[in-house]
């Protein structure tokens, strides 16, 4: 994600006095979440920001440097912003809003902070964070991570946001010195061996944390549904719990999440409503992207945040950019269930009438038979990953399908307690790993690809035994 401010450069005073009063609403029909509030849009028009520039402090809380690619950002001043956040309690203001729609929220999050509030921006659909500000009417400002390994595509299309909606995008890079280092050290790739904190730390978090020291809040385009595992608890506004703000200190900054109770697909449907400019990669089966080294297109039966760090845990597939909301699924292990924070126990998965469910002592002794009756399919899985969840029903039809032949269908949860002797003796790399155990050999063979749907693993099937 790239992180830079904008904002929109069609307003230049007062709302009441700047827009046009014989606007006419767009024919294009609303969603019901996205009903545009009773505000006029502003014109188009060419504002000189020349004069109000000192009224605004950049994203970048550095001091200006004469080089800067986007001096100041094309920032407008708001005559709304305050200069102070007032104390609020923002859990009760989350309650307040948890029904509101988007939209409504978005306006809150403007109104209350003025230019004080940025919107992330990662060049995917979270351009419709954009959208809703300028159905607002109110100015806004927009920023985004430049870390210097973004998709081509990504890159023109930040150029088709800022023509769209006549906006400037402040892009914040990472430290030249520490990626020099990073790279001179471990090579370019080497999150595909150690994983990709340290690269997501130096590209993404940092130039983060630097941007939001310049700000009071921030607008993010989180969802529950992204990541059903890590994400499912967040709340559409709060006190940010992982970064700092303008005045610094803990509860120094607030964190929006206007979309956090909107599924994925009706964001879909509100950008084609809307009919705002898309990154062309969608439409090569991208769905969630990142750098371009750490993303992929997915497959319809895989989830979404499968597409990124396809090489490690699915419980590992987040950047740190909202570690604070990231739920731990792999806490602790009680009665065989996994627990997440102490409190929410994740429910068993592929419970089947035709899965036989493999104990470790099952599961060795499969590994021990040279010559077996029948062979086995076996899926290794951790009930709390979104991954797993997301293959289960091609998993079970795929059983159905098998029953009553010679193939027995089985599952083995090779997490906690089970991981070291799974990584060792059944290939575990991620979760879920599909084995199929030959009739007559004693070493079982890796399922290849991503492909899990149940044609793909039948012909897989179908091949061996």
């Amino acid at each position: 994600m790239a992180l830079a401010v904008t904002s929109s450069s069609a307003i230049s005073g007062p709302i009441s006095s700047q827009f046009s009063a014989s606007y006419e609403q767009p024919k294009a029909p609303l969603l019901g979440f996205c009903q545009p509030l009773d505000r006029p849009y502003p014109q188009r028009t060419v504002v000189n920001h020349s004069r109000r520039r000192c009224c605004v402090k950049p994203l970048n809380a550095e001091p200006k440097r004469n080089d800067s690619i986007v001096p100041l950002a094309a920032t407008v001043a708001s005559p709304e912003a305050a200069e102070k956040a007032e104390v609020e309690n923002y859990e009760r203001l989350a309650k307040e809003l948890e029904n509101a729609s988007p939209l409504e929220i978005m306006d809150k999050a403007l109104e209350k902070f003025g230019n004080d509030i940025a919107i992330a921006f990662s060049g995917a659909e979270d351009v419709a964070l954009i959208e809703y500000a300028r159905l607002t009417g109110r100015p806004f400002r927009v920023f985004s991570l430049d870390t210097g390994r973004l998709n081509p595509e990504t890159y023109k299309f930040f150029d088709e946001v800022e023509k769209h909606y006549d906006i400037r995008i402040e892009y914040m890079f990472p430290d030249a010195v520490e990626v020099q280092a990073l790279v001179r050290s471990k090579g370019l790739f080497s999150f595909y061996e150690d994983g990709h904190q340290e690269c997501c730390g130096v590209r993404k978090v940092r130039p983060l944390r630097r941007a939001l020291k310049g700000l009071r809040a921030w607008i993010t385009g989180q969802r529950k549904d992204q990541s059903p595992g890590t994400r499912s608890e967040i709340p559409v506004v709060q006190v940010d719990p992982s970064f700092e703000g303008l005045d610094g200190g803990i509860g120094s900054l607030v964190k929006w999440n206007p979309v956090a109770s909107v599924r994925g697909h009706d964001i879909w449907k509100f950008l084609r409503a809307m009919n705002v400019p898309l990154n062309s990669l969608h439409s090569q089966g991208y769905v969630s992207i990142g750098c371009e080294p750490c993303t992929r297109p997915v497959l319809p039966s895989q989830h979404e945040r499968e597409g990124r760090w396809w090489w490690e845990d699915a419980k590992a597939k987040e950047c740190g950019l909202h570690r604070g909301n990231i739920r731990e699924a792999n806490v602790d292990y009680r009665n065989g269930d996994v627990q997440a924070n102490e409190t929410a126990t994740v429910p068993d998965i592929f419970q089947a009438q035709n899965i036989v469910t493999l104990s470790r002592p099952g599961i060795e002794n499969l590994l021990k038979l040279e010559d077996r009756r029948e062979p086995w399919l076996v899926v290794l899985y951790a009930p709390w990953c979104q991954f797993c969840q997301a293959m289960e029903g091609s998993y079970i039809e795929l059983a159905k399908k098998l029953a009553g032949t010679s193939v027995k269908v089985g599952k083995f949860r090779a997490d906690g307690e089970q991981k070291p002797f799974a990584q060792q003796e059944l290939q575990l790399g991620s979760f879920p790993t599909i084995l199929f155990f030959p009739k007559h050999s004693s070493r079982p063979i890796k399922y290849p690809t991503e492909k899990r749907d149940v044609d793909s693993l039948m012909a897989f099937v179908n091949a061996l035994r």
